[in-house]
């Protein structure tokens, strides 16, 4: 409670001192006191001292708008743009994250949703103004240093720890409200430096904040620095002699921070408590531990952190601080520069769910086992087989001859089958076909997914399994409705004049039978040579037609076996295809859509495709 007071005290006093004996703005401050007193004892609140507090901060925040409208009015805002590669970046991401939303945890893309919002945000804000925040921690004088680059006393300094309690913002010109309403610093901590010509036009456009200590024993304001940290354009890191090493400072947030150097300033304070080229080995030092956390150093013109040393106490190197953040600003590029590292480390972090080091997909091979082992599911090597058979047979039935067909038949009759063992068999073989549909999906999905990301791998196995579903009901159905068609199957156009031979010689067989029956009954002459040549011709000829027919069936038999083994075989590709394979295709597509979409937003085209 006492520090709150303090806080209100301080900031008053600052916001007087800021302003000097500005009309307007003296005048509008007693005013806001009587306003917020009547209201303040009007009100439901009770208590005096809270009360009393409503009244400072009505106060300030109307000191504030105040100060905000001196010159005549509020100043028109000039919305922040981004330049074409930032946006198409910005659509990318905004596409990956459209399009991952039903594959990935709401967790994993919630950095990338922040990074989103947080750019369309700060793009409606103004672009002619680049917000920097002064953390640091316990006793590194950042809020000293901060004082001193507003010329006046703002942010309360001393021994006791820690001192800033709340961030305070001080802003070198107007139109930066909203920039300091999206921080959620009240208009009671907002602040404007002393002002002198050189001083603001060397810094025109800075909205400076003070942060407490990133180190503070109090968990709330570890949690505004947080908080503010990832709204601000730019931090300038304040270390001191002693904690410039801090295990916390650089695990917590300067390696974290590494792909922001660009908008990074690490300076190291209180040199002049440094004795001779002391100063000069612990900054040599600092760089170093910088290096090892990654971040970029801006040093020989290259793009980087700014590292330099100075006294806040005794003004020894601020000129130079301020000369570059003078530059700084003036280039109006670090909002988008720190939207851009933002974007990176967004991408990073979702590098492991999108990257791959080696090609993926599904290949040729692989489609065409997956069928091969569906069409042996359903048989089409035996269909194709028993179709073979069945052209032979009903060749042999057309051109062989009589007496073998009345022979077959009579066996037919004398053995029928009794099916006893053709239905277990059956039983066994529907089983075993179950088995390879499952075993021909669980193969297929696992050289589809391999070398996926372990949720995209995860949703092509589910897509598979999910087809899978009534797979073999439907291959068994295919297979009886595509299998052999019915009645017989196609004669050639030689098969008749097969039939004819094959019934000549059956005719000189009973015309030479015919004729030693009467030779023998008395009713013809005798003449044993013609007959018994006519029997043996016709005895002879009929297997030798039979024989001839069936060399000469095995060709067409064979091609009308293979076609319907290809027929079965295609039917069963197909039912796999859009059952199985398809589903599996359209997993795999939107994962290349979405790697796609990742290499934009990361800037480069390097990924395996």
């Amino acid at each position: 409670m006492r520090d709150a007071e303090r806080a209100g005290a301080v900031g008053t006093t600052g916001a007087t001192g800021a302003v000097g004996s500005t009309g307007p703005a003296a005048a509008t401050a007693p005013a806001g006191l009587a306003a917020g007193g009547d209201e303040a004892a009007d009100g439901p609140w009770g208590d005096g001292l809270i009360a009393r507090r409503v009244t400072e901060a009505t106060a300030a925040e109307q000191a504030a708008a105040a100060l905000e409208a001196r010159s005549g009015g509020a100043q028109a805002v000039t919305p922040l743009a981004y330049d074409g590669n930032l946006r198409s970046r910005l659509d990318a991401l905004r596409e990956l994250v459209g399009l991952s939303r039903a594959r990935l945890d709401s967790r994993a893309l919630a950095e990338a949703g922040r990074v989103l919002d947080e750019a369309a945000a700060r793009r409606r804000l103004s672009g002619q103004h680049t917000v920097v925040a002064i953390a640091g921690a316990t006793g590194s004088g950042k809020s000293q240093l901060f004082n001193t680059l507003a010329g006046v006393t703002i942010s309360e300094t001393g021994v006791r720890r820690p001192t800033t309690s709340a961030p305070i913002a001080c802003s070198w010109s107007d139109g930066a409200a909203g920039l300091i309403d999206r921080l959620g610093i009240p208009g009671r901590l907002r602040r404007r430096p002393v002002q002198s010509a050189e001083a603001e036009a060397q810094l025109r456009g800075l909205v400076l904040v003070d942060l407490p200590d990133h180190d503070s024993a109090a968990v709330e304001h570890r949690e505004q620095v947080d908080r503010v940290l990832a709204l601000v354009d730019a931090v300038i890191w304040v270390v001191d002699p002693e904690k410039y090493a801090d295990a916390v400072l650089h695990e917590r947030y300067l390696r974290p921070l590494a792909g922001h150097a660009e908008v990074m300033f690490v300076v190291l304070n209180q040199v002049d408590r440094l004795p001779g080229e002391a100063a000069d080995m612990v900054l040599d030092d600092l760089r170093r531990l910088l290096d090892e956390d990654g971040i970029a150093l801006g040093e020989y013109g290259e793009p980087g952190a700014t590292v330099l040393a100075l006294s806040a106490l005794t003004g020894d190197g601020v000129p130079e601080l301020r000369e570059l953040l003078g530059a700084f600003v003036a280039e109006r590029g670090a909002a988008a520069r720190r939207v851009a590292a933002d974007v990176d480390a967004a991408g990073w972090r979702l590098r492991p769910v999108y990257a791959t080091s080696r090609r993926t997909g599904l290949s040729e091979e692989a489609r065409d086992e997956f069928s091969d082992r569906l069409a042996d599911a359903v048989g089409a090597t035996a269909a194709g087989e028993a179709a073979e058979r069945a052209w032979l047979r009903n060749a042999n039935r057309a051109c062989g001859t009589p007496w073998l067909r009345l022979w077959r038949w009579y066996q037919d009759r004398r053995d029928p089958p009794t099916g006893r063992m053709d239905a277990r068999t059956q039983a066994d073989e529907e089983a075993t076909a179950r088995q390879r549909v499952e075993q021909a999906v669980r193969s297929v999905s696992e050289r589809a997914s391999a070398g996926l990301p372990a949720p995209w791998a995860q949703a092509v196995r589910e897509a598979a399994v999910r087809g899978a579903q009534g797979l073999p009901e439907a291959l068994d159905e295919l297979s009886a409705r595509t299998g052999l068609p019915p009645g017989r199957p196609p004669r050639p156009g030689w098969w008749p004049v097969a039939v004819l031979a094959q019934a000549s010689m059956t005719i000189l067989q009973v015309v030479g039978g015919l004729w030693l029956v009467g030779q023998i009954a008395g009713v013809m002459a005798p003449n044993l040579g013609v007959p018994v040549l006519l029997m043996v011709a016709g005895i002879v000829g009929g297997p030798l037609v039979e024989w001839s027919c069936r060399m000469a069936a095995r060709g067409p038999a064979r091609r009308y076996g293979h076609e319907a083994e290809r027929r079965l075989r295609e039917a069963a590709a197909g039912c796999g295809r859009a059952r199985v394979l398809d589903p599996v295709a359209a997993e795999l597509l939107r994962y290349r859509e979405v790697r796609e979409q990742y290499g934009r937003v990361m800037g480069t085209e390097a990924l395996v495709r």
